[in-house]
């Protein structure tokens, strides 16, 4: 690409995308998913304040406030501050090379002929099984474990802690997924509601509560089954870590990486060296790439003061 294309397609994503904010700020829809976020993380809030399952943790967690700055950065300022137009360049560059190859179209399957509930459940599906295998190279590969660590060093869990992950993930998820995804011909719509569908899935994951699945527990993820997952200690025979499921528990029963030995309320959570992470944004976005440990903690103080200057 020319130097020009290349700065046309930058000013234009973050004009397309600062626009796309000022809609979901301004203009509540269906489609709206900054409303979606809100009204799914006040319905586990809420939930979690009448039925917690771990009935010694506060409603207002550990770091709090630090995770409900992760869910907003990494949802939205993220791809406002870069993101977006750096993934736009990488799309235009690859379908350009795939033009000088002869290559018209990437989708190899058309679904859109197929009713809407086999392209959702399909989609849903195959994204789900991707991100399981996403999640375990996250464990297996030292340099990505570095930035997933972030995740893992949460000492408590509630709903925000699902979106409590070092920006590097959203590149490693999305560029992953990209090819496989767009071999098949799902629309935006698709897309949209899948996500919604999930993020509710890993906000019950990730939250304080208990909900009798029965037989589905072997299908869909759970809390219960998740903490096991965000255990500091593991078994030896598993140190790579286990319950590796984002919305679907079934893959971590099918390929024998499921592990819930018992209902788990009292365990540890964490990572082994878990005092290294700093408990600011910031110095935590850093962490993986300095390795700085300049006024690390290892003592979790419990005061939502404490919780809010995590921000600054």
């Amino acid at each position: 690409m020319e130097k020009n294309e290349i700065i046309e397609i930058v000013l234009n994503s973050y004009w397309d995308y600062g626009f796309y904010v000022y809609q979901e700020l301004t203009k509540p829809a269906w489609n709206n998913f900054l409303y979606w976020l809100m009204g799914i993380s006040l319905f586990f809030i809420l939930l979690e304040a009448l039925r917690p399952w771990k009935k010694q943790q506060r409603l207002f967690k550990q770091d709090f406030w630090l995770d409900i700055f992760y869910m907003f950065f990494n949802v939205f300022l993220f791809s406002l501050i870069g993101y977006y137009a750096l993934s736009n360049i990488f799309v235009e560059a690859f379908n350009s090379t795939l033009g000088s190859l002869g290559v018209s179209n990437l989708a190899a399957i058309q679904i859109d002929s197929w009713p809407i509930w086999a392209q959702l459940l399909t989609l849903f599906v195959l994204r789900d099984f991707l991100h399981w295998n996403i999640h375990r190279l996250l464990h297996r590969i030292p340099f990505l474990w570095e930035f997933h660590k972030v995740h893992h060093s949460a000492k408590e869990m509630n709903f925000a802690t699902h979106l409590r992950f070092h920006p590097l993930e959203t590149v490693v998820y999305r560029t992953l997924e990209y090819i496989p995804l767009a071999m098949i011909g799902f629309g935006i719509q698709e897309f949209f509601l899948v996500y919604v569908i999930a993020l509710g899935i890993g906000h019950f994951n990730h939250s304080n509560i208990q909900v009798p699945l029965g037989p589905l527990k072997y299908v869909f993820n759970n809390p219960q089954m998740h903490t096991w997952h965000h255990a500091k200690e593991l078994p030896n025979s598993r140190k790579n870590g286990v319950n590796f499921g984002i919305s679907l528990s079934v893959w971590d029963y099918l390929f024998k990486t499921a592990h819930v030995p018992a209902k788990g309320e009292a365990i540890e959570l964490g990572y082994t060296g878990d005092e290294e992470m700093p408990r600011n944004f910031w110095k935590q976005a850093l962490f993986p790439i300095t390795k700085s440990k300049g006024n690390n903690s290892n003592v979790y103080t419990t005061t939502l003061q404490d919780n809010r200057q995590n921000l600054r």
